[in-house]
C-alpha cells in the first residue's frame, strides 16, 4: 500500500463501507473514533471489532467533553429518540458534530502527514442533517486548506465522501460486493448493550428498508 487515510470509523453501517472501499483502493486506513457520551457503547464496541477485524494500523479512540453535546436525543437519556418521521432536523442530530470529529482528523492526520480523509456521510437517505451536505464538506475542506501548516506550505488535504450520493441499497450493496460483514455494525439509536437494534427509530428503518430494496438478507442483530 502506497497511500494513507485517516477514516472516520463509527461502527455504523456507512463509516463501515467508507472504510471497505478506502481499503479496496489500496489505501492504509488509520481510524478515528469518538466516544462523545452516545446514547450507548454498542457503536464504539462495533468500531472496535471492525478495525481489530481489518487488522488496521492503528484505531484511535478520542474522548470529548461529555458536555459539548447535550441538547441531542443521542446524548441525552431525557430526550427520547423519536419513531415517526418528521420534515424537521430530528433531535437526533448531535450539534457541530462532523465539524469537529473532521477537525480532529485533520489535525491527527497532519501530525501523521497523511492528505487523505475518509468520512462517511450520506446526503440522500438521512433526515437533514446540515453536517452531512455535500456544500458543508466542500466548504470545510476549503477551511482545512487555509488553515494549516501543511497547507501552507503547498500541500492539500483532501476529504473524500465515497457514500454522499449514494442510496442505502446503494451502500449496502457496494459494502456485500466487498466481503463488509453488516452483522458487525450498529446503526441503531437506541441500541441494547449487545448491540442488538431496536427496530423503531429512524436509522433502524432506513436500514431494514435498504437491505430489502437492495434484495439481501438484513444480518442486522434485533432486540
Amino acid at each position: 500500500m502506497s497511500r494513507k487515510t485517516v477514516i472516520l470509523l463509527s461502527g455504523g453501517m456507512d463509516s463501515a463501507t467508507s472504510l471497505a472501499i478506502a481499503l479496496n483502493q489500496k489505501y492504509e486506513c488509520y481510524a478515528l473514533s469518538f466516544d462523545y457520551n452516545q446514547r450507548h457503547g454498542a457503536e464504539l464496541n462495533a468500531a472496535r471489532k471492525i478495525a481489530e477485524t481489518y487488522k488496521l494500523p492503528e484505531h484511535k479512540i478520542f474522548t470529548l467533553d461529555h458536555t459539548l453535546f447535550g441538547n441531542s436525543a443521542l446524548t441525552n437519556l431525557s430526550i427520547d429518540v423519536p419513531e415517526t418521521e418528521s420534515d424537521e432536523i430530528p433531535v437526533t442530530y448531535v450539534p457541530g458534530r462532523n465539524m469537529i470529529f473532521l477537525s480532529i482528523a485533520v489535525a491527527w492526520a497532519e501530525t501523521l502527514g497523511i492528505t487523505d480523509i475518509f468520512i462517511g456521510v450520506n446526503a440522500i437517505d438521512y433526515s437533514g442533517y446540515p453536517d452531512c451536505r455535500p456544500e458543508f464538506i466542500k466548504s470545510f475542506n476549503e477551511m482545512a486548506n487555509l488553515a494549516t501548516k501543511f497547507s501552507v506550505e503547498g500541500g492539500a488535504f483532501i476529504i473524500h465522501t465515497p457514500l454522499i450520493n449514494l442510496s442505502k441499497p446503494e451502500i449496502i450493496q457496494i459494502g456485500h460486493k466487498l466481503d463488509l460483514d453488516y452483522s458487525n455494525t450498529v446503526s441503531c439509536y437506541q441500541s441494547d448493550k449487545e448491540g442488538r437494534a431496536c427496530k423503531k427509530c429512524d436509522a433502524c428503518r432506513y436500514r431494514r428498508q435498504g437491505f430489502l430494496d437492495a434484495g439481501l438478507e438484513d444480518v442486522t442483530q434485533y432486540a
